[in-house]
């Protein structure tokens, strides 16, 4: 899917409000699960901590230093998730993972995306799939109890 002239402005303007002002940028004390991520390439790091309520996400945060990509992607990621189901949660990564690699083909894709759509630019840009991904990698390590590992984009 490549990006329209209006989708590719939105893409920024967007971007640069998350990067600037990231939401639930922050530790999360009292966490059920956590994980760490890295992206060598650039040199993004990531936490991403999460709460659980039985099998629904009752808070999800994160915590790092990063690129203008993985910084939005980490904080649109954290509001998209909040409230939703393990099922889901997996569901809306496996989707958002095939809008930035360029293999989306669901066709109800862009209704299960929703503002993540911002991010369908990126596959035209390989290395910054990594960018894209990795909060979303390092979310999925923490869902499955995988804190001593550390997710690394290579």
């Amino acid at each position: 899917m490549t990006a329209s002239p209006d989708l590719r402005e939105l893409y920024q303007e967007v971007i640069i409000d998350h990067t600037k002002r990231p939401r639930n940028f922050r530790r999360l004390d009292n966490a059920d699960r956590k994980a760490h991520g890295v992206n060598p390439l650039c040199g993004d790091k990531v936490e991403v901590f999460v709460k659980m309520n039985g099998d629904v996400i009752d808070e999800v945060t994160f915590h790092g230093a990063g690129c203008s990509i993985s910084t939005a992607s980490a904080s649109l990621m954290t509001q998209v998730l909040k409230g939703k189901t393990l099922a889901e949660a997996r569901e809306i990564f496996e989707k958002f993972h095939d809008l930035v690699t360029g293999k989306a083909k669901d066709p109800d894709f862009q209704k299960k995306l929703g503002k993540l759509l911002v991010f369908s630019g990126v596959c035209e840009y390989p290395v910054r799939v990594k960018c894209a991904t990795l909060p979303w990698h390092t979310l999925k390590a923490a869902l499955e109890g995988e804190a001593e590992k550390t997710v690394s984009t290579e």
